[in-house]
């Protein structure tokens, strides 16, 4: 078990520090988004994105006066009680330790986004929901916490409805099965209290913004082609890998073979993990291994399908968050059930972390830096209302050099370009200005433009 407190210890400084090591420090277009809506607090101007997140940047805001420490700050909460909880209440230490030294977690906890909270109200559903499954004692202060949990991920991403959703349609699938449990009240219970508080929140975005979440802002879905088809299916594959989430932005031939050889390796992580599957009937948690199995596929498919109607991102580590959290757990859960030795597991783990930590200094930066160049130019700028990137089209190509086979590469990294790192410090340093994907404003004096600001 020393171990595993000790790599629990490295997770913690790795996730906090990583973030100064690179060019964006981890905020992203949405980062700004969500910057914004808290900036505004208490009087939001949009329901794009839920207010969960905004509300605990806000609160984070408080004590920082900066968002981006502010983001930092509720990363390193969220992981600290994460990794506290489940060692104090031992609910799956060595299992959750995994989980985080995996690509999921990884990334979530990196970056400043609303997953970070997602993910962190996941992991106390799926305590509760195990509670219930596993105890007959409290079994309604079981369900009412998995409810305020549910809700709290509805609150965080609208994409929560998906896990939902996914709870229900579990308990119909085997309504006749559950009936006679001692817990099926308890579900019906957490179904009703989370539906009523979903439900409230839909009503009152639609009454005061006139949408329920937003569907007008997000625009119409975009590409329909066969190739981002496949992309999206590759990516919606990818949930069932604990470790890989490397997928090229380029639709290149290259780019595909590659992203075909991951589904490969996806293809047969997964039947491996479905032997283990298989084992869950023999134990007395089989229909919440069921559950885990069946929110993963519910949610996956349901963003998949979302992404065909609406304008959102691919099919990535970041949209199947949930599926591959679900997955991976109850895959660990088995796996320290079924082998009297975590030898195996524990050296892919240590070495796909570092991998990770690796990959994501892959093109290494200075953010707290760049930061600072960009801070003293915004004093002049106080009278902006919109800021664009228009260095677009300035590329900054990263040459990557392979002494063995005597060959290089050039890769367009897109969070290294000058003016989309431009674009996140000046959004983070003043979020009340909106960023803008089009210079679509008549007044151009209005709009801050990213060649504006000097980062030499």
């Amino acid at each position: 078990m020393l171990k595993y407190k000790i790599l629990a210890v490295i997770i913690v400084i790795v996730y906090f520090l990583q973030t100064f090591f690179v060019s964006f420090g981890g905020v992203g277009a949405d980062s700004l988004s969500y910057f914004g809506i808290a900036a505004d607090l208490p009087a939001p101007k949009t329901n794009l994105f839920p207010l969960g997140y905004p509300v605990l940047l806000r609160l984070a805001h408080f004590f920082s006066e900066d968002y981006f420490w502010a983001s930092k700050i509720l990363n390193a909460l969220f992981t600290i009680i994460i990794l506290f909880f489940s060692y104090y209440k031992k609910f799956y230490f060595r299992e959750t330790v995994l989980v985080f030294a995996g690509k999921t977690f990884y990334f979530v906890f990196f970056n400043a986004m609303s997953e970070g909270p997602f993910i962190f109200s996941m992991y106390f559903l799926l305590f509760f929901l195990h509670q219930i499954f596993s105890e007959n004692k409290n079994l309604y202060i079981n369900a009412f916490g998995a409810s305020m949990m549910m809700i709290c991920m509805f609150f965080f991403r609208y994409s929560g409805v998906y896990i939902y959703l996914s709870i229900v349609l579990f308990v119909i699938l085997f309504f006749f099965k559950l009936k006679e449990k001692t817990y099926f009240k308890a579900l019906i219970l957490f179904i009703i209290i989370s539906g009523l508080g979903i439900g409230s929140y839909l009503s009152l975005n639609y009454f005061h913004f006139g949408s329920f979440t937003g569907e007008g802002l997000r625009g119409k879905a975009g590409d329909h082609s066969f190739l981002q088809l496949i992309r999206n299916l590759f990516g919606l594959v990818n949930a069932v890998d604990p470790f890989i989430a490397i997928k090229p932005i380029s639709s290149s031939f290259g780019s595909i073979a590659f992203q075909f050889v991951v589904f490969v390796i996806d293809l047969f992580i997964f039947r491996y993990m479905l032997q283990y599957y298989k084992k869950a009937k023999e134990t007395s948690l089989f229909s919440f291994h069921i559950l885990l199995w069946i929110m993963a596929g519910f949610y996956g498919i349901a963003l998949l399908v979302s992404g065909w109607f609406q304008q959102i991102e691919e099919m990535g580590v970041r949209l199947m968050a949930a599926s591959n959290f679900c997955l991976f757990f109850s895959f660990l859960i088995f796996y320290f059930k079924n082998n009297s030795s975590d030898k195996m597991i524990w050296r892919i783990s240590c070495f796909f972390f570092v991998f990770l930590v690796l990959y994501g200094l892959k093109d290494p930066g200075y953010y707290l830096e760049n930061k600072n160049k960009i801070e003293p130019q915004m004093s002049k700028f106080k009278d902006k209302t919109y800021l664009y990137n228009d260095e677009k089209n300035s590329i900054t190509a990263t040459t990557y050099y392979f002494p063995i086979i005597n060959k290089s590469f050039k890769y367009n990294h897109t969070n290294k370009q000058k003016g989309k790192l431009k674009e996140g410090i000046a959004g983070t340093l003043n979020p009340k200005i909106k960023w803008i994907k089009e210079d679509t404003v008549q007044d151009k004096s209005k709009v801050l433009y990213t060649s504006q600001l000097k980062l030499n």
